[in-house]
């Protein structure tokens, strides 16, 4: 029988993971790595997330041990990075003040005025992501020769196979789930992803529970809305640490090495696009969120991003102004927020990107594809590149490579929201999208961005103290 290999959990492919992270977040685990080797554990796989054979009974049995020996390390880190929302308060000396969920000096904003941006910020999201899609854990190098090859190098558009020569193809194969939707030549709406799940789920999780909505409430909505199979790697891990009993917001932390990746960031979205112009309010939804999957910068990456939206959902900043706002919510001692400031000085003294995205993968190696610190700070530094412009914005952070899709998504969805409306948004990207989105969420399969946007911006309107009404999904139009 073949056994079955479930990715992301498998303990003796887990503990590599946590010996890495145990390194960058400041603890000394050169003893338990001693010990794994010595009983013969394997390496942990560089791309994909579980090893081809399984571990022996024992080896299985050692990981869990030594993964929660690592666990009780304690870390050099603990006072820069802290995870309670109190602790990275005090460190933010620019901590944005509260304000109304309305542009500064501004009305309250109705649901007609808000949806336009909205939509834009929906399919900027889904379009970044599905650029993104068909080169996902792809080298750079690969994703530079397969893009050079059709001759869309730098990056303009979706990626093809029409002239891939099949020798290239062989080298560097495109994302095996991916390339039959999101190649070009067969685009057709827009694919099932993670990074388009997630803002379906914080709608309803908003629609549910309004804007003061708990960690806890978040794990019920998953629990009940998000199939455990279209989670990965810190939800995947938080998903069965609810099912064994462990409550938010233990679930970041038992035996889940992956606290510190891009998971959060992904969720962030709906948090910033509807708290316009109210950044602080954006960053603490945001964390209550985050705080389920992932701690410090993992944590950080998405009140950064949260934040950034707000700013950029006001209308009446640019996004220097956008990504200054981010940096305000982020511990400024953090790694993230050095790797984010290193990223911008970079996108704004090199003009050509391709050399901005070498240096940081070279100031980056030590890291996973997939940590919130180096894809974090591509995202600053292709929005800074870009200057706004949304095309370029999702190119450069698709073109940077690591996490291509999520990264796209993100850059997608703050351009699009600076671009104000879906007819500002080049029609190549918008038109192959079909106003259809696939997900597993709930009943919105094959939902439009229009019914989307139209929800959101209702959300938004919402008074903060007054959570919304208990949902049937029927209140979003279906096609």
């Amino acid at each position: 029988m073949t056994p079955l290999r479930l990715t992301w959990v498998q303990p003796e492919d887990l503990l590599g993971h946590e010996l890495r992270q145990a390194r960058q977040d400041g603890r000394e685990p050169s003893a338990v790595a001693a010990r794994w080797r010595t009983a013969g554990g394997p390496d942990t796989p560089l791309r994909a997330g579980s090893s081809r054979t399984p571990a022996s009974p024992y080896l299985r049995a050692l990981a869990r041990d030594l993964l929660d020996e690592l666990a009780d390390l304690p870390s050099a880190l603990a006072d820069t990075e802290p995870t309670d929302l109190s602790r990275i308060r005090a460190l933010c000396p620019d901590w944005p003040t509260t304000a109304p969920h309305r542009a500064p000096g501004g009305p309250a904003p109705t649901p007609a005025a808000l949806q336009p941006r909205m939509e834009a910020a929906w399919l900027g999201r889904a379009a970044g992501c599905l650029l993104g899609k068909p080169v996902e854990k792809l080298p750079l190098d690969g994703i530079r020769q397969l893009a050079r090859a059709t001759g869309n190098w730098p990056l303009t558009t979706w990626f093809t196979e029409r002239g891939l020569p099949p020798e290239l193809k062989a080298a560097h194969p495109w994302n095996r789930r991916s390339a039959p939707t999101s190649l070009a030549e067969n685009i057709d709406g827009m694919p099932e992803d993670d990074d388009l799940n997630y803002p379906v789920l914080n709608l309803l999780l908003l629609q549910r529970h309004g804007r003061h909505f708990t960690t806890t409430d978040v794990a019920r909505l998953w629990l009940d809305e998000l199939p455990a199979g279209r989670t990965f790697t810190a939800e995947r891990i938080a998903y069965r640490n609810l099912l064994d009993g462990v409550e938010p917001p233990h679930t970041a932390r038992h035996r889940n090495p992956f606290r510190e990746w891009i998971g959060a960031l992904i969720r962030a979205d709906v948090h910033g696009w509807t708290n316009p112009g109210a950044p602080a309010a954006a960053a603490e939804q945001a964390h209550r969120d985050a705080t389920l999957t992932h701690t410090a910068n993992g944590v950080y990456a998405a009140m950064f991003t949260a934040a950034a939206l707000s700013q950029a959902a006001t209308g009446t900043s640019d996004v220097h102004a956008c990504l200054r706002t981010g940096l305000t919510v982020v511990p400024p001692g953090s790694r993230l927020a050095v790797a984010v400031r290193h990223a911008v000085r970079l996108a704004r003294e090199q003009r050509d990107f391709d050399r901005v995205v070498d240096e940081l993968h070279a100031t980056h190696a030590s890291y996973h594809w997939v940590h919130a610190v180096p894809n974090t700070a591509l995202l600053a530094a292709a929005l800074t590149h870009a200057d706004g412009d949304f095309t370029a914005s999702v190119c450069r952070a698709v073109s940077g490579g690591w996490d291509t899709d999520s990264n796209g998504a993100t850059a997608g969805s703050i351009a699009g929201l600076l671009a104000g409306s879906p007819r500002a948004l080049p029609s190549r990207w918008t038109a192959p999208l079909k106003n259809r989105l696939a997900t597993s969420v709930g009943d919105f399969d094959g939902t439009g961005f229009d019914s989307l946007a139209h929800l959101t911006a209702r959300l938004t309107a919402a008074p903060a103290a007054a959570p919304a009404a208990r949902p049937s999904h029927q209140e979003v139009p279906h096609p």
